[in-house]
């Protein structure tokens, strides 16, 4: 069997900043055909997966481009056109194929088109016809519309939020792909409408109930494969919002209604599906108190994941403020003082502006005395079955607070980004990770307790006052449930 596998995706952000050009790709994930490592990484699993495959069933692979961009702001036009052309090209060059394996995020918007994955998999349908099986992992961060279910036969998304289990999920499509490619199963997909703007916790009952729940489906009564799309709620596009995503075996009636039933188990958790969050100065005085530590304090509205610069000095200026002692913070994203202490060297001290460079949403920068602990290129942080880049770092003293700077935007994962360093996590009462839910699986076991705060930042988790613009009305919590949710059956995706 003949199969194509590429990645190409970013999550946007459609109120940051950041631009996303190409270079945003190249920088973050870059890797031409045939050049992936063994070792899977984040955005990357239907490759390692089909890799796999391809080895112990003797199946021709044909490995495309693979480019992922840490999330920001809308790519721009000129992004988008070559990484879909070159995508585009290189299956062309490989048809005929069996088998489209595509790993997306599903929540991409560039300057010219606000579906990048739907204009994707519809240019990818138009070349390889209605017999190849065409398949794609999605983030549940992502904006499952139409255009994706018209033009793919598989859609697969990771169930757990944080994402540990890309690489799980990339073999089950792998594998699902597979048998229809064999005419074993005829995979028919159907999608429902939760009219919710939400996020999903899955550690969390009782959202570990409901992922559990979907797992408990799959393999019975026809139901390959089931999905909850969360949705991101800072994509400002028309397909935005939580689904339900249920793939059956030729079945699509049996798949369009348990998709409608479960989409009722979703809209029953509203308002109940993530931990309590709390303000700056409530949760620092909660975290201090605690008898021992460390306590973990994630800095939600700071999170790179979902598109702010990972910049902000909030957080950091009221430790300083407050004299707080044995805490650490990261990852601080800041090239240039990143930079300056490569050139001082561990043991320097030096004076340094860190942070607040992007602009107000930031805070404004710290000009603050440091003691340069330890510096490091190239460094990574595991998560997800993979490895996601840090680039060149750098963990300094301010205080009673040590803070790892580093060069490549990204959130905290693991708490390697902190002990590869230097830091000593076990010594500290205090340790605030610039990150919403993706610390979770790493940081849980070490926690004594973890916080979450939303203080002031880029990823504002009152989406009341988001200024949308294309978002579906009336949808919840933007609007009343009995107005939301009032003919909510009926249409698939309505």
């Amino acid at each position: 069997m003949r199969i194509f596998v590429a990645a190409v995706g970013t999550e946007t952000d459609s109120f940051s900043p950041i631009p996303t050009g190409l270079q945003s790709f190249r920088e973050y994930l870059w890797f031409e055909p045939g050049t992936h490592p063994a070792e899977a990484r984040f955005f990357t699993g239907p490759l390692v997966a089909a890799r796999e495959r391809a080895r112990g069933e003797g199946h021709e692979l044909v490995e495309g481009l693979s480019a992922f961009a840490a999330p920001a702001g809308v790519t721009s036009a000129a992004a988008w056109r070559e990484l879909r052309g070159r995508v585009l090209a290189e299956l062309e060059a490989a048809l005929p194929v069996d088998v489209v394996l595509l790993s997306l995020h599903g929540a991409m918007i560039a300057e010219n088109e606000l579906d990048c994955e739907g204009d994707l998999l519809e240019a990818v349908r138009a070349r390889v016809g209605a017999q190849t099986v065409v398949g794609a992992e999605l983030d549940p961060h992502c904006h499952l519309g139409e255009r994706m279910l018209q033009n793919a036969d598989l859609l697969v998304l990771y169930k757990e939020y944080p994402h540990t289990d890309t690489l799980e999920r990339a073999r089950e499509l792998v594998d699902l792909a597979l048998r229809a490619a064999r005419g074993e199963i005829r995979p028919v997909m159907a999608a429902a409408d939760c009219r919710m703007i939400a996020l999903f916790h899955t550690p969390r009952e009782p959202v570990r109930g409901f992922v559990d729940r979907m797992r408990a489906l799959e393999g019975r009564d026809g139901i390959l494969s089931v999905s909850l799309a969360h949705g991101f709620p800072w994509g400002d596009v028309p397909e935005m919002g939580a689904k339900v995503l249920v793939v059956a075996d030729g079945d699509r009636q049996r798949a369009q209604a348990l998709a409608h039933e479960l989409a009722r188990a979703v809209r029953s958790m509203r308002g109940n599906t993530t931990e309590p969050v709390l303000g700056l100065d409530e949760g620092l005085d909660r975290a201090l108190a605690a008898p021992r530590g460390p306590v973990v304090l994630a800095d939600t509205a700071d999170n790179a994941g979902g598109g702010a610069p990972s910049d902000s000095t909030f957080v950091l200026a009221r430790l300083l403020e407050r004299r707080v002692e044995r805490a650490c913070l990261g990852p601080l994203w800041d090239p240039v003082a990143v930079r300056f202490c490569h050139l001082a060297g561990p043991g320097a001290r030096l004076s340094l502006r860190i942070g607040g460079k992007v602009g107000p949403i930031s805070g404004p920068p710290l000009d603050v005395e440091a003691e340069v602990l330890s510096v490091a290129e190239g460094a990574r942080q595991r998560f997800g079955g993979g490895w996601t880049q840090l680039g060149d770092v750098a963990a300094i003293r301010v205080g009673g607070v040590e803070v790892l700077l580093n060069a490549t935007r990204t959130q905290a994962f693991d708490p390697a980004l902190f002990t590869d360093h230097g830091i000593d996590l076990a010594d500290k009462k205090l340790v605030v990770v610039k990150s919403m839910q993706h610390f979770h699986a790493g940081f849980a076991p070490i926690a004594r307790e973890i916080l979450w705060v939303n203080g002031p930042g880029a990823l504002s988790q009152d989406f009341a006052r988001l200024p949308y613009r294309r978002v579906p009305r009336p949808i919840w919590p933007l609007d009343p449930p009995e107005l939301a949710f009032a003919d909510a059956i009926g249409d698939p995706l309505r």
